[in-house]
Parts: structure tokens; C-alpha cells; sequence
């Protein structure tokens, strides 16, 4: 198979379900399987399986090489979802699986986030230190998210923030190999691939507002497809709400994965930090709902401070 654009997808070999379980002539011809589309890093395949068993019928893993994974010199999350979605909107998946986190506020026309399953943990994590208080005056932090960086840098000055790019392995081996002191990753990735144990405090207070979506796995499906309507068995609807809320905002606030923005939305509200690259200005809004937060944010200037900062070139705060 091969995605529409300059990316190749490749089919994926993995069955869930049914065909799983079933050996060549062992009864009569399984249901066609569902085609879930997934980028195929250790992280995504873990999340794309979780979906699998929670759909609970006959589904095969097609893996597809997108933009983002060909360039990772590139910041725009977005272009790890763009080919999925083109080979979603052209049929050649039936559901494409996404971090959240990852996907832009405005979807492929005609599609829909069909389901997401219950979170997990949505807070950032320090790896090589127990808490924020304990890193080293001067000590280099990686990470490649303008978000993370404006909150570090707004809660600790003195501290070094270095890009970093890669999956979770290839940033923890950089951190072993000496490039960095102490690395922010999110918290369920490190779940996901079983390596939590080596992370030491959330960062969860003040400035550290998580990215609108972290920790949500987001299933995608063409509008009124039985894909779509089959995809629903994974959905949780407390998450999916959560998850609503937060677009929402990131869409009043025209924020993009090259933004520094953090949303998360709870039982309790919904929180916001909207801040400069380097720290120098930034605020926390709070309020009921995500209408409420969006009026909070606009009286506050997030939008004006937001202005300032379009057209400038992310890379000069690296």
C-alpha cells in the first residue's frame, strides 16, 4: 500500500482478535479486519495494540511511514499525523491511532476523533533527577517542546534547556551518554513502554500545565463509517470529553504543536498556561469550562502575548 503524498506506508503484519487465533483452514473465513493505521515507533505500535484489544474484533496493524518520522530535524508534530490521515481519508486505513497530543485542532474534512481510551497519566516527568528542587544549578535539560521549555525556564532560570529530539529510547540513551543531565518527557510514554520506573518526580504544580491531549490516545475514522461506529467500543467518555474541552481551547487560541501552550481539562475544571520560549513572560488561568477559561485567558492577554510570538522562528529559542 502506499499513502497518498511523498510518504510510503507499508502493510503491517500484526492481528488482533479473531485472526489472531485462527490458523489457516481452521474454520470458516474470519471478517474482513479492521486496517488501523499507526506510525510504527515503539510508543505508537504500544498505543495502537491498546486500541486493538479494546475494539475486541478481527484488526490488522497497517504501519506508515509519515513526514515526521523521515525528518525529525522538523518540530511540526502535526506532520506525524498528516499521512495517516490522508491514507484515512482516501480508504486505504480504516482508523488511523494518534497521541493526542499530536493531532492539530482542525481535522481532515470528513473525519472525526471516533473514540479515546482512558487516560493515562498526562503530566510531564523528570528522568535522571527526584525533583525540580534537586537539579543542579546550570544543569542542561532536554527537550525539544517549546512548552516545556517556557515552563522551565519560568520555574528554574538558571537552568540549561537543550533541544533534543528522538523517541523515549533514543533521548534516554542520550541522557545516559552524557548530552543531557536531566530529561522532561511525558509520563505516559514511559508507562506505555514499561520504563516509568526510571523517571523520578511529576511535574504537576504551577506553571506545569501539561499539552492539550497528553496522555490520550485519539482513534480517527472517516464521519459515518462502520469503522467509526466500531471504534466507539474503545472510547471513554470522561477522557473523550476532557479531550473536547482541550481542543477547544487550542482552537480559540489558533495554538499549534509549535506553540507554548499547555491545556488539561479534569473533573475539576480546566487549567491553561500560555508563555514566551524563553520564559520571560508567562501566566496559569483556571476556570470551570473551557468557554469560561477561553474568556479568562483573553482578559489576562494570553492572546495579545500569544501575537507577539507569530512569525518568529522556533528554532532560535533551541
Amino acid at each position: 500500500m502506499t499513502a497518498p503524498g511523498d510518504e510510503a506506508a507499508r502493510p503491517g503484519a500484526t492481528a488482533y482478535g479473531d485472526d489472531a487465533a485462527r490458523g489457516e483452514g481452521a474454520g470458516p473465513a474470519a471478517p474482513t479486519p479492521l486496517r488501523v493505521g499507526t506510525r510504527g515507533s515503539a510508543l505508537a505500535l504500544a498505543q495502537a495494540g491498546e486500541v486493538a484489544r479494546l475494539l475486541g474484533c478481527s484488526v490488522e496493524l497497517v504501519t506508515v511511514t509519515t513526514a515526521g518520522d523521515v525528518d525529525r530535524a522538523r518540530g511540526d508534530k502535526s506532520r506525524w499525523v498528516g499521512t495517516l490521515e490522508a491514507a484515512l481519508v482516501a480508504g486505504e486505513i480504516d482508523l488511523a491511532v494518534h497521541s493526542a497530543k499530536d493531532v492539530p485542532g482542525e481535522l481532515a474534512p470528513g473525519t472525526v476523533i471516533a473514540a479515546t481510551p482512558r487516560r493515562a497519566e498526562p503530566f510531564d516527568v523528570l528522568v535522571g533527577e527526584d525533583a525540580l528542587a534537586s537539579v543542579r544549578e546550570g544543569a542542561r535539560v532536554g527537550t525539544s517542546a517549546l512548552r516545556r521549555r517556557a515552563q522551565l525556564l519560568a520555574a528554574r532560570p538558571d537552568l540549561e534547556v537543550v533541544e533534543v529530539r528522538g523517541n523515549v529510547d533514543t533521548r534516554l540513551a542520550k541522557r545516559a551518554a552524557g548530552e543531557v543531565d536531566v530529561l522532561i518527557l511525558a509520563a505516559a510514554g514511559l508507562d506505555r513502554l514499561g520504563r516509568r520506573a526510571e523517571a523520578g518526580a511529576l511535574l504537576h504544580d504551577g506553571v506545569f500545565v501539561p499539552a492539550p491531549g497528553q496522555g490520550v490516545i485519539a482513534v480517527q475514522a472517516r464521519a459515518g463509517s462502520p469503522a467509526a461506529e466500531a471504534a466507539a467500543r474503545a472510547d471513554h467518555p470522561a477522557t473523550h470529553a476532557a479531550l473536547d474541552a482541550e481542543r477547544e481551547v487550542v482552537r480559540a487560541l489558533d495554538a499549534t504543536c509549535q506553540t507554548p501552550v499547555g491545556v488539561l481539562a479534569t473533573r475539576d475544571g480546566v487549567r491553561a498556561f500560555v508563555g514566551r520560549p524563553d520564559g520571560s513572560e508567562h501566566l496559569v488561568c483556571a476556570a470551570a469550562s473551557a468557554a469560561e477559561l477561553i474568556a479568562e485567558l483573553q482578559a489576562a492577554g494570553a492572546f495579545d502575548l500569544l501575537d507577539t510570538l507569530k512569525g518568529s522562528d522556533p528554532s532560535r529559542f533551541g
